[in-house]
């Protein structure tokens, strides 16, 4: 079988696999960073 496969060299549901678990931990790292300032907020609010 001849599978097309993108520049990287994953095909494309590798690549929709890819794109879900780095999508899943930006999210994750933004909420991590919005819980890291809401703390410091409430330790030391810099307003």
């Amino acid at each position: 079988m001849n599978q097309s496969t993108n520049p990287t060299g994953l095909s494309d549901s590798e690549c929709q696999e890819f794109h879900s678990y780095y999508i899943q931990g930006y999210v994750m790292w933004g909420v991590g960073a919005m819980i890291a300032h809401s703390l410091v907020w409430i330790w030391r609010p810099w307003f």
